[in-house]
């Protein structure tokens, strides 16, 4: 029983180190140059620095932002698979 338990508390543990390592890394540490978007009203442009692209301000301020929205959850959705590759080629 107590073996049981032991390898249990160990599954549990490395279950949460886990999960407070994702948390970890879609937080960041909060610091300025972890920039998401950078907003250029001289050039109308808004920078999105996590997908590398441009998008014009007035229609981004508009309400239409659905393209970066999408483009954002496809990037979360690739770098998801990717990981998951990544884990299955070390097993």
């Amino acid at each position: 029983k107590m073996l049981r338990a032991k390898l249990y508390q160990m599954q549990v543990e490395e279950q949460q180190a886990k999960i407070a390592g994702n948390r970890a890394a879609q937080i960041g540490s909060g610091g300025r140059s972890e920039k998401i978007r950078t907003y250029n009203w001289k050039d109308s442009r808004v920078t999105d620095h996590r997908l590398g692209q441009n998008a014009d301000l007035n229609k981004v301020l508009g309400g239409g932002f659905d393209d970066l929205v999408q483009q954002c959850i496809l990037k979360d959705q690739q770098d998801k698979l990717e990981a998951m590759m990544a884990e299955q080629a070390t097993q």
